[in-house]
């Protein structure tokens, strides 16, 4: 539209269409938040069937007399709690996965850096040796317990017989030595897992570091120490939470080769929580246990996560 008068000059009106682009832009955002909600509904609605509502009714169980069978349900308050730290058997079960936990996490982030730190070098037939290592991984917990049970049983005590040997080879059949055989067991499993991983942060250290280190005089234990360890802050965080976890959550293995024996000395936490609700039909004590174990659990990592990301912020 054009205005023109006496002393005025020629002046034009242009009607923006910018807001329309906006109220577009915002359908087409709508529309976007639309299909990612729709996309992360299915395994949102999976996690609260599977995980969350369990977690609610086993609370909620723990408070009652609840046999796992019976519809009938009496509120007890807190008497499975206060029995819990009364029943020895809790106790052991508590200490022997503790102590497994302590010894597996410490020989698996050893021996896992060590392999890794093995195949970055330049040593020949990197890939098999890491096939080899690795294989045991893809094996089930289930059929490494079987396994070892053979290996401990019948395979490694025919050396006695070829060499006139008189050593305990079968570790499952004493308590003194069943802890050892399911730490051999567990570390043959996952050490190669755990290597993948300190391997990738190996890899993904610049060369150019180690190269200056080099040019300043530093030796081969100086670049370890100043340059490796540091860079390796994240890996090292990942496998120690991760193998400390996952070991206070053994069952299958224990299942598989020892069976919670000889006795009860090689039961797990797991594995008592278990056989209290469904072998004892205690399920309400079961789940007051778990309730426990889980908090236990979440402490821990947390506990650890806080030392660990620390530690990588001084290194």
């Amino acid at each position: 539209m054009r205005l023109e008068g006496k002393n005025t000059q020629p002046m034009s009106i242009t009607i923006s269409s910018k807001p329309t682009s906006i109220v577009h832009k915002k359908k087409r955002v709508n529309a976007r938040n639309i299909q990612y909600f729709l996309l992360l509904l299915p395994p949102l609605v999976f996690f609260i069937v599977a995980m969350i509502i369990p977690l609610i009714m086993g609370i909620y169980n723990s408070f009652t007399d609840w046999d796992g069978i019976s519809l009938e349900k009496n509120w007890i308050g807190f008497t499975n709690y206060i029995e819990i730290f009364k029943d020895e058997m809790f106790i052991e079960s508590f200490k022997f996965t503790g102590l497994f936990m302590i010894f597996n996490t410490i020989i698996q982030n050893v021996a896992a850096f060590f392999f890794a730190v093995m195949l970055d070098s330049s040593i020949k037939a990197k890939n098999f040796y890491r096939t080899i290592i690795f294989a045991p991984v893809l094996l089930s917990p289930i059929l490494v317990g079987q396994i070892w049970t053979k290996m401990y049983g019948t395979i490694l005590p025919s050396i006695n017989d070829l060499f006139a040997l008189s050593i305990n080879f079968n570790l499952f059949s004493s308590p003194n030595t069943v802890l050892t055989g399911l730490l051999v067991a567990n570390n043959w499993q996952w050490i190669g897992y755990w290597m993948l991983i300190y391997l990738a942060g190996l890899q993904a250290v610049p060369k150019d570091i180690y190269e200056a280190c080099t040019v300043d005089g530093g030796n081969w234990w100086q670049k370890f120490i100043h340059i490796t360890i540091p860079m390796l802050g994240p890996s090292i965080t990942i496998c120690t939470i991760g193998i400390a976890t996952g070991s206070l959550k053994v069952y299958e293995l224990i299942v598989a080769s020892t069976g919670g024996g000889p006795g009860d000395s090689s039961k797990s936490t797991i594995m008592h929580i278990y056989d209290t609700a469904f072998m004892s039909q205690q399920s309400s004590y079961a789940s007051a246990m778990s309730v426990v174990f889980l908090l236990v659990l979440l402490i821990f990592a947390f506990i650890q996560l806080k030392v660990l990301r620390k530690r990588e912020v001084e290194l």
